[in-house]
């Protein structure tokens, strides 16, 4: 019993069975350091008598329990997060003079978070809904955090209408639900008397709000901001993350049910390619002009619910963001990350943006509420990577241990010999560019919109219309869904009233989806333009669609009697293709194959329905295919697969299976020497044959 890091099983004054050491080193403490000898039973007055306040280390141990919640933030409160770093492609000290964009190949630690907007912590992954894509560089010269969405525009155009957007997207006030979803009288309220969201609401029926995963998702700055060079020239910049993995999304239908199937799909799926070493990548990008070229636009570039086209202004690629390293623990850093877009360095600056200049406020504030101290900054996930020297003292929760008398400045305690601390750095810190944009750069102080932030249809008539037919019969079909659940009438005709300005088919698409009489164009303040169409918008058909199996899952369903060579060469040519392949069985203990073998499952059938994979190989026999005939899993897990476009693969012996399911000849139903080559890709052509769309 002496042996140095023995464990022995111990009896509890209570008769549990439970495991301690003899090594004083691995002891459990207390917060204080304090060694505890009984972790299992309360300090009692006899072995049936009342508890003593003197137990100090239940009373510690309950009182830490009862506050391991902090507040929740009040949007983005669902996100999962990964550590990284940013390795720049080429030097940018023409047009900024940031530490980071001045040396080709350099890496930039950083920290990325995703997550939903409108739901709670405890809501799922996959609801339509906006997801937040914020990013922590950790620069050495401190941190940049650019905090945007997997969409480029906005709701609003001033932050003065954000906790009035929130509050009608969040759960009803009077009912508390519903929770993670905009299909409700408020929101609808609220979008349709405020048509600069028009726009948006493209982009929030579309399927860029139902990402596959968080890796096959675009994110954006949203806002114009300035890159400031060595000689004080300014270029305006919209930042883009381009997804190396592609751009994929849901449908609808294949969303719910994940949701049911796996609340924490995407959480999970950043996780597992992280653990497997298939790390998520992602290009940035900017798009980057002088103010002579936004004078040339049609639209305002700061206004918030406004995109340049990639068409009229490609982006271009700067640099890569790899994710390669999952937090040690969720709660220190993906919950207690604080980002703020007023965390800017030298050479990036802000721009004139109304919604901007609100959010540079917000956040800080938000930060202080949530973690509960002004030293927020000094939590390690929140620490930057380079000194930080001010004199900023006290305050809760204060780590740091400042030495020497001086707290202020300026003062002149160093010509004694003493510690004078930090001084301003004229030469080298941060100065905010002198000049405002656009043609008025003083004016009177007024409470107005400019009239060049007017127009709120344009671009949402040219998204619509860029986006392909099927994009298009989703969008429809998210709007019927949604204002389908407003009781209110007069909100669904001011909602049609302003989808007739953005396009007259759509309007009646959701008209008749409603059963409802289209009614006149709400009036518009400035005449609707028709811009040239933009392909980068799209998803489906895209050049930014998945092309390979790399970073997808394939589901091989297989039963007792299933060839093993069959599966042994599927499994090699997925490998082969940068794919993820999962075993799935009746039984999670695998299945009897041909020859006697048991192959071991990675998922049982009723636990892992196909809406969990991006194809299906069905794997059967004779036997196995009459099997699963009798069970409902089985027919459901081929059947929507077929009703999500998927790809499916099968031996001849699975055909009654598939027949069953209801499952059509076309391009994407192959047999299993053809199914890889098949399974990188939907088939769109499919959908008519599976359901009504709008």
């Amino acid at each position: 019993m002496t042996k140095k890091h023995k464990l022995v099983n111990e009896i509890g004054n209570g008769g549990e069975t439970h495991q301690t050491t003899d090594e004083s080193a691995g002891a459990l403490t207390t917060n204080q350091g304090i060694r505890v000898s009984d972790n299992q039973n309360q300090l009692k007055s006899g072995d049936r008598g009342p508890v003593l306040l003197e137990d100090f280390v239940l009373r510690e141990k309950i009182f830490h329990f009862d506050h391991e919640r902090i507040p929740e933030r009040i949007v983005h409160a669902r996100g999962t997060a990964a550590h990284g770093f940013f390795e720049l492609y080429e030097s940018l000290s023409d047009i900024t003079k940031a530490d980071l964009f001045q040396r080709a190949g350099e890496k930039t630690p950083l920290f990325t978070r995703f997550s939903t907007v409108a739901g709670g912590a405890g809501s799922v992954d996959t609801p339509r809904d906006v997801r937040g894509f914020a990013v922590k560089f950790y620069t050495k010269e401190g941190n940049w955090d650019l905090v945007g969405n997997n969409i480029p525009v906005f709701f609003i155009q001033d932050a003065i209408k954000f906790p009035d957007l929130i509050h009608a997207a969040k759960m009803e006030a009077d009912r508390g639900y519903p929770q993670a979803a905009t299909a409700h009288d408020t929101f609808w309220d609220f979008i349709s008397l405020m048509p600069e969201a028009t726009h948006m609401i493209m982009w929030a029926m579309s399927d860029r709000t139902l990402p596959r995963t968080l890796r096959t998702m675009e994110g954006f700055g949203i806002h114009t901001f300035r890159l400031v060079n060595a000689e004080g020239k300014s270029t305006f910049v919209k930042f883009h993350w381009k997804p190396k993995q592609g751009l994929a999304s849901s449908l609808w239908d294949e969303a719910v049910k994940v949701a049911g199937a796996d609340p924490d799909f995407q959480r999970r799926d950043l996780f597992e390619a992280i653990e497997r070493g298939d790390y998520p990548e992602w290009e940035l990008g900017i798009q980057a002009f002088d103010q002579a070229f936004a004078d040339s636009l049609p639209y305002d570039v700061l206004d918030p619910t406004k995109i340049i086209p990639e068409g009229v202004l490609p982006v271009r690629l700067i640099g890569r963001m790899v994710l390669d390293r999952y937090p040690d623990n969720f709660f220190a850093e993906t919950e207690q990350v604080a980002f703020c877009p007023a965390n800017i360095v030298p050479g990036v600056d802000f721009s004139n943006d109304p919604l901007l200049q609100g959010r540079l406020f917000s956040y800080l504030d938000t930060q202080k509420s949530r973690l509960g101290t002004a030293n927020f900054h000094q939590i390690p996930i929140n620490a930057p990577k380079c000194p930080v020297m001010n004199f900023q003292r006290d305050g809760q929760m204060q780590m740091l241990q400042p030495k020497g008398r001086a707290n202020y400045e300026p003062n002149s305690l160093a010509d004694n010999g003493e510690n004078g601390g930090p001084r301003e750095c004229p030469a080298s810190g941060f100065t905010t560019f002198p000049s405002a944009e656009g043609h008025n750069e003083q004016g009177d102080k007024l409470r107005i919109r400019p009239a060049s932030f007017a127009d709120h249809y344009s671009q949402a008539r040219m998204f619509f219309r860029s986006i392909d037919p099927a994009e298009q019969a989703h969008l429809a079909s998210a709007l019927v869904f949604e204002l389908s659940k407003v009781a209110v009438e007069a909100i669904r005709l001011r909602m049609l009233g302003n989808l007739v300005n953005v396009d007259q088919e759509l309007a009646q698409r959701v008209a008749d989806g409603l059963a409802m009489t289209l009614p006149k164009a709400n009036p518009a303040a400035v005449e609707v333009q028709d811009f040239d169409l933009s392909p980068a918008l799209r998803i489906v058909k895209g050049d930014r669609e998945p092309a390979t199996l790399k970073g997808r899952t394939v589901g091989i369903l297989i039963a007792d009697g299933s060839e093993p060579s069959a599966v042994d060469t599927l499994l090699e040519q997925i490998k082969a293709e940068g794919g993820v392949a999962k075993i799935i069985a009746p039984k999670v203990g695998g299945a009897k194959m041909k020859g006697g073998a048991i192959l071991k499952a990675d998922g049982q059938l009723a636990g892992t329905p196909s809406v969990m994979v991006d194809a299906i190989a069905v794997v059967l026999s004779d036997v196995g295919c009459d099997m699963l005939l009798k069970d409902s899993a089985a027919v459901q897990f081929v059947m929507d697969a077929f009703g999500h476009l998927k790809a499916i693969g099968h031996t001849a012996e699975a055909k009654p299976l598939l027949d069953k399911a209801g499952v059509q000849a076309d391009e994407g139903v192959v047999s299993l020497d053809a199914f890889v080559a098949a399974a990188a890709q939907r088939y769109w052509d499919r959908e008519p044959k599976v359901r009504t769309l709008a």
